[in-house]
């Protein structure tokens, strides 16, 4: 029976080194030959994904955004964007706290000019627990990832009004005051219609209520023509959940919090023990 398997990349398939292993990248090939789809399905931007994807030597379909763009090959099936409105509600909330923050969005990664200074006025408060700072991601956190290739800056949501064709899937916002990330999680379900999950204790992510991974599985299923009882999820953390909700099979990772690991049917290796390819032998081959 053909199978559609959706793996999380962060915590997930790649390492705490963020490295792609031979032995994983092995078992996406051996499924592939066996018939199965393999998809990746990230919160990472779409330019991100198909970045790592060339690096890591994999072809695959994919879900980015938490599942707000859904792509096989060049081919856009889905894609589910932020309205005007809630785009300047959900700004206007973030800017009040001086929040750091970028927006994934069709035409590439947008951010204020004042990223850096927002995250040293953070990093000098005083607020941010010393445990993330001996995190090994921590660092990381702190610079534009590499495969976010060209930022576009903008300064405020008139100037984002005025772009033509423009659309806006996603906020990645850096919180590393545990305080600050309450209040704004609760000033954020305040706004209709929005998600918000978090893909670690570093940030929080928004999206439209419909766009999760989740959806971005079943948009794939219905186009492979595999019912969803034959899908897999493999993932990690809280923007996780809605695709182990919705999959068949639903597989977290050792290095998971205790909540995702409950939440799952069965819990494979780590992800530095090659926890996916684990997966596949374990309870797919």
């Amino acid at each position: 029976m053909r199978k559609l398997i959706a793996l999380d990349v962060d915590g997930t398939l790649l390492t705490s080194k963020h490295e792609m292993t031979d032995v994983n990248r092995q078992a996406i090939k051996s499924a592939q030959e066996k018939g199965h789809v393999v998809m990746i399905c990230s919160g990472r931007a779409p330019e991100s994904v198909r970045e790592m994807l060339k690096e890591i030597d994999v072809d695959c379909p994919f879900a980015a955004s938490n599942g707000a763009v859904v792509c096989v090959e060049e081919e856009m099936l889905s894609e589910i964007n932020l309205s005007i409105e809630q785009i300047e509600m959900i700004s206007n909330v973030l800017d009040l706290e001086k929040m750091p923050y970028r927006l994934y969005t069709n035409l590439g990664v947008y951010e204020m000019p004042d990223w850096k200074m927002r995250v040293e006025r953070i990093i000098n408060s005083g607020k941010v627990p010393e445990e993330y700072k001996q995190d090994e991601r921590f660092e990381l956190l702190l610079e534009r990832p590499p495969s976010y290739k060209e930022v576009t800056y903008y300064n405020d949501i008139d100037e984002l009004r005025n772009i033509k064709g423009l659309t806006i899937q996603k906020f990645f916002v850096l919180t590393l005051d545990p305080n600050q990330k309450k209040k704004l999680n609760e000033q954020l379900q305040r706004i209709d219609n929005i998600g918000v999950t978090t893909s670690g204790v570093h940030n929080i992510e928004i999206m439209s209520k419909n766009a999760h991974k989740g959806y971005g599985i079943q948009v794939m299923a219905k186009h492979f023509n595999i019912d969803m009882k034959d899908t897999v999820a493999i993932g990690d953390n809280y923007n996780d959940m809605p695709m182990f909700k919705t999959a068949g099979l639903s597989v977290a990772m050792e290095n998971a919090e205790e909540e995702i690991k409950e939440y799952c049917d069965v819990v494979t290796l780590s992800n530095d023990e090659n926890g996916v390819a684990h997966a596949f032998h374990t309870y797919i081959f």
